[in-house]
């Protein structure tokens, strides 16, 4: 059984609401690590957790960025200069003060959370913004953002030693807008990590390769 059907019928959007909310539970998380923990990888990235921080307000930032324009990229991203600060780090255009400590990094993604939510809420929902996997809507980039943000938690919660369980219809919501072809018959949450490459579900071993479908919705 898959989502594909309910994705074609009548579906809760996803939300600015659902991307402020999202944001808040992770760094609401992630404040209860330990300092000495940033340093550690997080889950299977070959990132440390202060650098995984720094790529999802990178990832928020970039997508609000894309539907910042009068008139919106169609063809590629806004050509802000994303770099790397080490061989095999992230490439970003969002970089936090180490000085200003964890605090500051959560900070950080607090404010290119923010940006995102901004964005959404305010955007005609006719807007379209290219995306590497497509062209796609306020609503679309929304569930990106929520997608990265409980993914990438999940990855640092895994770093930090700290647990991670977003609610479930929040998981749902992105599930069907991004992966309509995921099962419905799982938990969400297990579904997304899935979906993600992170986990193996009963009877279907996580994909290899994974990419969703931001293709707005009618």
């Amino acid at each position: 059984m898959s989502r594909s059907a309910e994705a074609g019928s009548a579906r809760p959007p996803v939300t600015a609401d659902d991307l402020d909310l999202a944001v808040r539970l992770a760094v609401a998380s992630l404040r209860e690590a330990p300092s000495a923990a940033w340093e550690e990888k997080a889950g299977t990235l070959e990132w440390d957790c202060w650098e995984t921080v720094e790529h999802l307000s990178d990832d928020l930032f970039a997508y609000a960025a894309q539907l910042g324009p009068r008139t919106p990229p169609s063809q590629g991203e806004v050509p802000f200069l994303w770099e790397s600060r080490r061989p095999g780090g992230p490439a970003n255009a969002i970089h936090a003060d180490r000085e200003a400590g964890p605090d500051g990094l959560l900070q950080v993604l607090e404010a290119s959370g923010a940006l995102l939510v901004a964005m959404v809420r305010t955007k005609p929902s006719q807007t379209r913004a290219h995306h590497t996997y497509g062209a796609s809507d306020p609503e679309g980039f929304a569930a990106m953002g929520i997608v990265e943000t409980l993914v990438h938690t999940h990855d640092l919660t895994q770093g930090l030693g700290l647990p991670w369980n977003p609610p479930a219809a929040l998981c749902s919501r992105v599930l069907t807008r991004l992966f309509p072809d995921a099962p419905d018959s799982t938990e969400p949450w297990s579904t997304l990590l899935w979906a993600t490459g992170r986990a193996d579900l009963p009877g279907r071993p996580r994909p290899a390769t994974w990419r969703w479908d931001g293709t707005p919705r009618g």
